[in-house]
């Protein structure tokens, strides 16, 4: 089994980058200097995720004022909404309102991630919205049914991992807290398998997680083992561990083993215990480990505090299998 690490969500802001970002608002600043305050920012980012070993880099997400904000500003059919709470989070965000079937506009996406010179797109995991949570957390004028919604949210998302799939990246994220906090049913839930059937195509090989949270996934699982992705993530905070049914074809399971709703780091000999557990029940090809929810939850030094529980995890567990 593959043990791979990386960050599965936004990393904190800085306080330096928080407030060049308000007075930017504020116009106390220039567009220049906070594009500089996001390249240091990303860069220290970028650095933290080198140094601690990760298997793929997101360079902290620090561009995307929120999941939905480059599609509601870039794409067509789209304006920003007003401020939202974030689930029962106190974060929020402004959530999109769709006035018509909404159209792609190209680039979009890629202009929000990382500079090529910053992180190789080789080494880049591209973090996007799911399509079930994007079209049921949006604002709907557009008259489509939120089923037919779901399938075009799918295909358009698709056509930004195809397009970011030819320019070299290979490790697509996408989150889908709604599917384990209000699960689908019906043809709702079909409608969602039908989208993950575009994004699964497009990805061409790629690496491909849905990352839940925020929700108990033991429920969850039939149809979370329907959705045609390489691996599947599941909230420890919320889900027992002993809940988890890793899918009979071997695919790779993600630990949300970090929990942003507390400071306090885990135990890596815990965690590992939990893995250990699902590597003798169900033998997933990988296993992926991070923070169940978003870390931008916590300040900065925290969220960095807790990250290092990953390649300390990571480490035990490899010398577990040595030993074998």
């Amino acid at each position: 089994m593959q043990v791979r690490t990386s960050l599965t969500g936004p990393f904190p802001r800085s306080e330096a980058l928080v407030a060049a970002t308000r007075d930017l608002d504020r116009g106390r600043a220039s567009a220049e200097s906070v594009e500089g305050q996001f390249a240091e920012d990303e860069r220290e980012v970028v650095a933290l995720e080198a140094r601690l070993g990760f298997d793929a880099s997101t360079g902290g997400a620090l561009r995307w004022a929120d999941l939905f904000r480059p599609f509601a500003e870039g794409w067509r059919g789209f304006t920003v909404g007003p401020v939202t709470r974030w689930f029962e989070t106190n974060t929020f965000f402004r959530q999109p309102i769709l006035h018509a079937p909404p159209e792609r506009v190209a680039g979009v996406v890629r202009a929000a991630l990382p500079k090529a010179e910053v992180v190789p797109p080789d080494r880049t995991k591209v973090i996007l919205p799911g399509p079930f949570t994007f079209a049921g957390l949006l604002d709907n004028r557009s008259g489509e049914t939120r089923e037919a919604l779901t399938h075009r949210l799918g295909r358009l998302i698709a056509d930004d991992v195809r397009e970011l799939r030819a320019a070299g990246y290979r490790t697509f994220q996408f989150q889908e807290p709604l599917l384990v906090t209000d699960p689908p049913t019906g043809p709702l839930a079909e409608a969602a398998v039908v989208a993950y059937r575009s994004l699964g195509a497009a990805a061409d090989g790629a690496t491909t997680i849905v990352w839940t949270y925020f929700g108990d996934a033991a429920p969850v699982q039939p149809l979370l083992h329907r959705l045609p992705v390489g691996v599947i993530g599941v909230d420890l905070a919320e889900t027992e561990p002993d809940q988890i049914v890793p899918p009979r074809d071997h695919r790779g399971v993600g630990l949300g083993c970090l929990d942003p709703r507390t400071t306090l780091p885990e135990d890596p000999a815990d965690v590992a215990r939990i893995a250990t557990s699902l590597r003798a029940r169900g033998h997933p090809k990988e296993l992926w480990l991070g923070a169940g929810g978003p870390l931008d939850l916590l300040p900065t030094d925290a969220g960095a505090r807790k990250l290092e529980v990953l390649p300390a995890t990571k480490a035990l567990l490899l010398r577990s299998e040595a030993a074998a």
